[in-house]
């Protein structure tokens, strides 16, 4: 009875084994110029890391980005990997009636989807922290972080971390800062990924295998409970 116990459990568990895993990885050292970004330079400043040993399709990212000094307002900065881009700051606090953007000095943040608000408009948010790496949707943002005209900032950003789910994890991503207005210097003390990882889904024939071994399973476990009665 423990043996045919034992097949339905594993039957079982083989449908509901399909896990994921999450990568962190932080980078502190290494930095062209010593992290120092180009202050009023369209040229941006970047930072590839290479990742790899990872199976399995992204599930979610979330990044972690400190930069010391500099004026925010005057900071584009965004995240790319496998073809995919995705702005993280577009100029914070540019939009109408502020040409200029936050005069803040520096932040460091984590930007996540799941985050409650968006970066852009932070001094709007009560008790706003962004020194702390507290958490922050990213912007967004996808126009050019020169265009005179602010009122386009209004508009919420569309480009979103999630941009990066199911593409493969590995190879290089760049965090790439721009300081696209002079006067403060921003440089970068660090920055790190969080990548989630979910197994892939099986195709409909490993689907139709997998629930004939559930049922299979289920059947097992039926049987050895009513020959246990019987036997009682």
């Amino acid at each position: 009875m423990k043996k045919s116990l034992l097949i339905a459990a594993l039957c079982v568990s083989s449908v509901l084994s399909m896990s994921g895993a999450v990568f962190v990885n932080d980078f502190s050292t290494g930095f062209a110029d010593d992290g120092v970004i180009p202050d009023g330079n369209t040229s941006p400043w970047s930072d590839t890391r290479s990742l790899s040993g990872m199976t399995d399709p992204i599930s979610s990212v979330s990044v972690h980005v400190n930069v010391s000094g500099g004026f925010n307002g005057d900071l584009y900065a965004y995240l790319s990997h496998d073809n995919v881009v995705v702005p993280l700051m577009n100029r914070v606090g540019v939009g109408t009636g502020n040409d200029l953007g936050y005069m803040d000095s520096g932040f460091d943040v984590v930007f996540s989807d799941a985050a409650a608000n968006n970066i852009h408009f932070y001094q709007a948010v009560p008790s706003f922290n962004i020194l702390g790496a507290s958490p922050w949707r990213p912007d967004g943002r996808t126009l050019n972080p020169v265009s005179a005209a602010s009122s386009a900032f209004d508009a919420p950003g569309t480009s979103t971390l999630g941009s990066f789910i199911g593409v493969n994890p590995n190879g290089d991503w760049t965090l790439v800062i721009a300081d696209v207005s002079t006067g403060g210097q921003a440089t970068l003390v660090g920055w790190g990924l969080s990548v989630s990882t979910l197994a892939a889904v099986p195709e409909p024939s490993e689907w139709a295998a997998l629930t004939g071994f559930a049922l299979l399973g289920g059947a097992i476990y039926r049987r050895v409970r009513k020959n246990a009665a019987v036997a009682v």
